[in-house]
């Protein structure tokens, strides 16, 4: 506990004692190590930030969790600011994008799903970090929507698909007052080290941020009064 200017009692937290402790301890550049701390804090096992079962961070999202072998459990954006969405394609269906992210032995997955008929599935809460662009620093900064199809079948991106998909980075970029543009809404196959190439050439850059942006604007926009 601790006493307040007021006079009353406030009980410090386990990461506030640690965190605080360690920085004391290494004495010079302690406001640094501090810092770091806060930020490695979501990484010591057996600790993670309180959840609410089935929750989802779009409303039209249904939640089915990936393996937490995956993702790693972090505070985002406390710990690492969300600046990026990223666009995936998943080189096979909704369904086997969902059994894909659900076996640990995978190694990777996005937040979100989108389906050709316009369905979402959230699979990764987006505070924590998903393994889903192959790199660790732009998994950091960045929420990874797939949107099931190949990259070769033009046809597989559907309407229903663009609007959803649209309608979910819209949600992510008010959130975190990510700019809608393409150096912050990018492809997979922009991610510096990657070998992927989706959304492939296919993928209507053009009409995708047209779509982001009406949506942005027309939630900012006054109701009638």
């Amino acid at each position: 506990m601790e006493q307040t200017r007021d006079g009353s009692r406030r009980r410090i937290g386990r990461r506030s004692l640690i965190v605080g402790g360690a920085a004391a301890v290494l004495g010079t550049g302690a406001v640094l190590a501090r810092d770091e701390l806060s930020r490695l804090w979501w990484q010591v096992p057996g600790v993670r930030k309180p959840r609410e079962e089935g929750a989802v961070d779009y409303r039209g999202a249904r939640w089915v969790a990936a393996s937490s072998a995956n993702f790693r459990w972090a505070d985002r954006p406390d710990d690492y600011a969300i600046d990026m969405v990223i666009v995936h394609v998943t080189q096979g269906s909704f369904d086997s994008a969902v059994k894909v992210f659900q076996d640990p032995g995978h190694g990777a997955a996005s937040h979100y799903i989108v389906g050709q008929d316009g369905r979402i599935a959230q699979m990764i809460r987006e505070l924590d970090v998903a393994y889903h662009a192959g790199n660790r620093e732009y998994n950091e900064r960045s929420i990874g929507i797939e949107h099931a199809g190949f990259v070769d079948r033009p046809q597989d991106l559907t309407d229903a698909m663009y609007a959803a998909s649209a309608r979910l980075t819209a949600g992510i970029c008010r959130r975190y007052g990510i700019p809608v543009d393409r150096e912050h809404i990018i492809g997979h196959v922009e991610v510096p080290g990657t070998d992927h190439t989706d959304p492939g050439p296919h993928w209507d850059w053009e009409r995708y941020l047209r779509l982001v942006r009406q949506t942005v604007s027309a939630a900012a926009s006054p109701g009638p009064a």
